[in-house]
């Protein structure tokens, strides 16, 4: 029998608090137990391993940061959709880090397919729709600008700009700036 209040949701939301405190690689459901103090098979009931419990907590996070870029782009159009853009996936992973991380996670395709990933695919290509880039350029701006963003968010939040001027803010301004001319004036192959 399932011990009472426990529930998948419960679990995952409890996973990704874990993950933001202690690192996505290091959530178990070992580790999950030991936060409710119960024993790891009372676990079992609602989760079928560690594995599961990750994808589930990526699928959360994935999930979240849709539906805050979505907010942030109501109502904007070109470089402003592409700064608030931006700003969010910063903003999230600076008070997510474990979940921006379980973000990253690569999901079987079928998880994948029903996963909020596909939300930020389109947001990203109606950002693109401002600056009037077809296909296939359409498709490799949307893949610079998500390596771009999980670069630099990346680097910045394991210290990689914390020792050396200017500060990472005014970096990122001008880098967003950068991306903003680079896709008003796309090459053309």
């Amino acid at each position: 029998m399932a011990r009472a209040g426990l529930t998948t949701e419960r679990l995952t939301r409890a996973g990704a608090e874990l993950a933001d405190e202690v690192g996505f690689d290091q959530v178990t459901v070992s580790a999950l137990a030991r936060r409710f103090d119960v024993k790891v098979a009372s676990l079992y009931s609602h989760l079928k391993n560690s594995q599961d419990l990750k994808t589930r907590i990526a699928l959360l996070a994935l999930e979240e940061l849709a539906d805050r870029a979505a907010d942030a782009l109501a109502g904007r159009a070109g470089k402003d959709a592409l700064t608030a853009f931006a700003n969010v996936y910063r903003a999230y992973a600076r008070e997510h880090p474990g979940r921006y991380a379980a973000a990253r996670l690569r999901l079987d395709p079928e998880a994948a397919a029903a996963s909020a990933g596909v939300r930020h695919a389109q947001m990203t290509r109606a950002i693109l729709r401002g600056y009037d880039l077809e296909e296939p350029d359409q498709t490799h701006a949307v893949r610079l600008l998500g390596s771009v963003f999980h670069g630099y968010v990346s680097l910045e939040m394991a210290g990689g700009f914390s020792h050396s001027a200017p500060d990472s803010q005014e970096s990122w301004s001008r880098t967003l700036d950068a991306l903003d001319a680079l896709l008003r004036n796309w090459p053309t192959p």
